[in-house]
Order: structure tokens, then C-alpha cells, then sequence
């Protein structure tokens, strides 16, 4: 396999508001990012367009493309997954999948890092990452919790980052008390993340057929009915409190 310094790769991101894509080309990235709300499918290849344009570099000269592949917005990860499947295979390249939240913790500057980003109807979607030399060690699985519920982590020195901790700051603040060096709740997936990290995975070999990537879901419904949402408002309020 290419080593992940001479490799080139095109990563795309769209699992929140922020749409973004980035080349990796041989270590060196460019990226182009924007505060998208709805847009996502008109911006996203306006933006590959532009970057292979600024890089002399055309989709088949790639080895592989990348994509955030949640958790997220639904609609986002679609968009996502379906922009990477499309070029993947008109240009018959393999790709790779990064979830949000590992970029979330690359994005964060921090070693230790908790990972959520707000899943709307009051919970998050949570991860924790220890970063061990380049790599980074998965603490605990992305899982869709509720704020008050977050698993627990050892020791102290974490970063908090994503939009979980701006809609839930102060229940994880109480929820990590002596725990959390640092929070970051403006950080946000990125495309320059993805491709760091989809670098790193081309170069171990982890990738997929285009047929085979997949967005990543944790949660099979989004809507709650008016009675689950004030027991889970009830819920939320007590673990805030507690």
C-alpha cells in the first residue's frame, strides 16, 4: 500500500450545517469550507471542482475518496456518502470511511478528547478518543446517549469538544467535574480532519469498495412523541440537577 505521505485523496464532510471537502497530496491539504444550513448538495461539488482545479489534479490521478460517515445529520450523511460512492466509482477508486467524531477529537488539539455532537431531541452523539503517538485509541465506541448519561471516563486532562457541549455544556461540565482540561463546543467536523485521518487509514489498507460505505446511524427514528419528549426533558433536567 501507498504510504500516507505520498498519497492524494478526497475527503468530503457534511454530517452537521458545515459543508466541506479537502485534498490530501502527499502530505499537504486544501480545503474549502462554508456554514452551508440546507445547501450541502448544491455547495459540495461546486467545491471538489474547485480544488482539483486549484490542484492540477483530476478525479482518476487520486487513489481514493473519502468521506465523514457520521454520526450526524441524516440528510448530511447521505449527501456524503453518496457524492464519495458517485465519483468512487465513476473513477473506480476505493474508499475510505472516517467517523465525525474521530475528527471531531483531531480537530481538538487535545490527547485525551470526548467527542459529542448535540442529536437534537435532547441527546448526544458521544465518543472518547485517547491519541497514542499519531494514532488514536478508541476510549469508547460512538453511541447516541442522553446527556446525563454519558459513559464515564478515567483520570482527568480531557478535551471537550463539538456542539454537545455548547447545547448540553452544563450537564457534561457536571457530568466531568475534575475531568475536563479544556472545552471546545465551537469545533465541528471538517473535511481537513477526514483527510488527515483517511491518509492514515489508505496507507493500513482500510478501505471499501464503493458499494460497501456506508453512513454510520445511531439512531432509527427522528421524531419522539409530545409524551417521550417531556419525560425525556424530566430526565434530562434531573441529571443536570443531580
Amino acid at each position: 500500500m501507498v504510504a500516507a505521505n505520498g498519497s492524494k485523496l478526497l475527503a468530503l464532510e457534511t454530517s452537521s450545517e458545515w459543508c466541506s471537502a479537502a485534498l490530501w497530496l502527499d502530505g499537504q491539504v486544501l480545503s474549502r469550507e462554508a456554514l452551508a444550513g440546507q445547501t450541502h448538495s448544491e455547495q459540495l461539488l461546486p467545491m471538489v471542482e474547485e480544488l482539483l482545479g486549484e490542484a492540477g489534479v483530476s478525479l482518476a490521478a487520486l487513489h481514493a475518496i473519502a468521506f465523514g460517515s457520521g454520526p450526524g445529520s441524516f440528510t448530511g450523511l447521505r449527501i456524503a456518502c453518496g457524492v464519495a460512492q458517485g465519483l468512487a466509482f465513476a473513477a473506480g477508486l476505493p474508499v475510505v470511511t472516517v467517523t465525525s467524531l474521530l475528527a471531531l477529537a483531531e480537530a481538538s488539539g487535545g490527547e485525551r478528547v470526548i467527542s459529542c455532537l448535540d442529536a437534537r431531541m435532547g441527546e448526544l452523539y458521544f465518543a472518547a478518543y485517547r491519541r497514542e503517538g499519531e494514532e488514536w485509541r478508541c476510549v469508547h465506541e460512538p453511541m447516541l446517549c442522553q446527556p446525563g448519561a454519558a459513559p464515564m471516563v478515567e483520570g482527568d486532562g480531557w478535551t471537550g469538544v463539538g456542539s454537545g457541549f455548547a447545547v448540553h455544556g452544563a450537564v457534561l461540565a457536571a457530568r466531568y467535574q475534575g475531568r475536563l482540561r479544556a472545552r471546545r463546543p465551537d469545533v465541528h467536523p471538517s473535511a481537513h480532519e477526514v483527510a488527515v485521518l483517511a491518509a492514515r487509514r489508505y496507507a493500513l489498507g482500510l478501505v471499501l469498495p464503493p458499494e460497501q460505505a456506508v453512513p454510520l446511524y445511531l439512531r432509527d427514528r427522528v421524531a419522539l412523541t409530545v409524551d417521550e419528549r417531556e419525560s425525556l426533558r424530566r430526565a434530562t433536567d434531573a441529571a443536570g440537577t443531580s
